[in-house]
């Protein structure tokens, strides 16, 4: 039983499969943020456009 626990104790498998779904998130996020503020730009930008294209 001792040994079982030293080796549960030594395991990092779990930890690294972790980090890796943490940081797989943090990207995640971060690329919908991004995503979300050119989108936001470009339908001012095209909004400006069709409002010249409607005055002319």
């Amino acid at each position: 039983m001792k040994n079982l626990v030293k080796r549960f104790a030594k395991d990092e498998s779990g930890a690294t499969a972790i980090e890796y779904g943490l940081i797989a998130a943090l990207i995640s996020v971060v690329i919908i943020t991004v995503l979300t503020n050119v989108g936001t730009s470009l339908n001012a930008k095209f909004g400006s456009v069709e409002s010249a294209l409607k005055g002319a």
